[in-house]
């Protein structure tokens, strides 16, 4: 499905499809998993959200999060940190228990990586599968930190990040030299995996790639494309990808 309309009004109408199948899960007394996405695309998002929690009375309590991806070797309270954005701009600002919250680790030592990654994988599988998954999608055509090359199978790893990334965070970083080389991050079939999936892109830079992965074949090398594939993806746009 394909909806066109402005940022904040995608905001709203996601944000009320979160908040709606929330009061569902909680009249049985069941969670919700929400896969959660960083970067400038989602903020109007958790806004939303947390106008929800604050004027209508959400509860967030039921609800656990797993973040898509984070900077190899940033601390948590890193202020360009994943846990740093996730804290700021949603969950300082809702009633979620710490505990339900999960945002890949940039401070794992090598030594226990795959461990560790393979642990992030059998939590999601341990809460029943992410029943949400709000998504972005970076020049290089990545989804999480999948960037091109990235396999349809992968699950949750360590990668090296595309310089069109790194390029693009250097703002943020003080410059390219400055932006971390490798980040943690969840693969594409625990993406593809999930319920549902939200697909949010904006602007006129994000135009091109988004064509590219919805309009042209299915390849490893844009790996968004791999979207296609999911039955129950929504593309959020506010422009034209047909």
């Amino acid at each position: 499905m394909i909806l066109k309309d402005d940022k904040e009004n995608h905001a709203k109408k996601i944000a009320k499809c979160i908040a709606e199948e929330i009061k569902l899960r909680q009249k049985f007394d069941q969670h919700l998993v929400l896969g959660l996405a960083t970067g400038s695309t989602p903020i109007s998002l958790y806004n939303e959200l947390a106008r929800l929690h604050v004027e209508e009375g959400l509860s967030f309590r039921d609800v656990f999060t797993f973040n898509l991806d984070e900077y190899c070797g940033l601390e948590d309270n890193h202020p360009k940190s994943y846990h740093d954005f996730m804290n700021v701009n949603l969950f300082n600002r809702i009633d979620i228990p710490r505990e339900n919250i999960f945002i890949p680790s940039g401070q794992i030592e090598p030594l226990f990586e795959r461990d560790y990654c393979e642990g992030y994988e059998q939590t999601i599988k341990d809460l029943g599968g992410i029943d949400v998954q709000i998504l972005g999608i970076g020049r290089s055509g990545h989804i999480g930190f999948n960037e091109p090359g990235s396999s349809v199978d992968s699950i949750t790893r360590k990668v090296k990040l595309h310089d069109i990334t790194r390029t693009d965070a250097s703002s943020d970083f003080g410059g390219f030299d400055n932006v971390p080389t490798h980040a943690i991050t969840m693969g594409m079939k625990t993406i593809l995996s999930a319920n549902r999936i939200f697909f949010m892109a904006f602007g006129e830079a994000k135009q091109e790639i988004t064509k590219r992965a919805f309009c042209e074949e299915i390849t490893d090398d844009i790996p968004a494309s791999h979207l296609q594939r999911h039955k129950k993806t929504t593309i959020c746009t506010d422009f034209d990808i047909t």
